[in-house]
């Protein structure tokens, strides 16, 4: 049985590689395990504070009033998550995707649709 740290790490590690396949080149773990505090479990996403959870049940409140209360001023808070045998989610602020959404073209939005 894997414990929840070695799953939190191994989750870190996939999502960090998810995001360097899309052309995040520079998305790796965060400094957490060297004993800092705040920083983001993946860092290299400029303006992106993310916290990811590998867990099966998830309080999905609770883990973005973490990334909201860890994240720089201006950085967007976003929690990546997902179980065994699902893709990867993410979730952030209704108010911020629809900035986000408000900001690409019409032709951008084909695109992600």
């Amino acid at each position: 049985m894997v414990n929840s740290r070695e799953k939190g790490c191994r989750g870190e590690r996939e999502w960090a590689r998810f995001c360097r396949d899309r052309g995040f080149d520079g998305a790796r773990r965060g400094q957490q395990y060297c004993g800092a505090n705040g920083d983001a479990d993946v860092v290299g996403i400029p303006n992106m504070h993310c916290e990811v959870k590998r867990v099966e049940r998830l309080n999905i409140h609770d883990a973005m009033i973490q990334a909201f209360d860890d994240r720089d001023k201006y950085d967007l808070a976003v929690v990546a998550h997902r179980k065994n045998h699902t893709p990867w989610l993410v979730t952030l602020d209704a108010g911020q995707f629809l900035e986000i959404w408000a900001m690409l073209t019409d032709e951008q939005r084909k695109v992600v649709i």
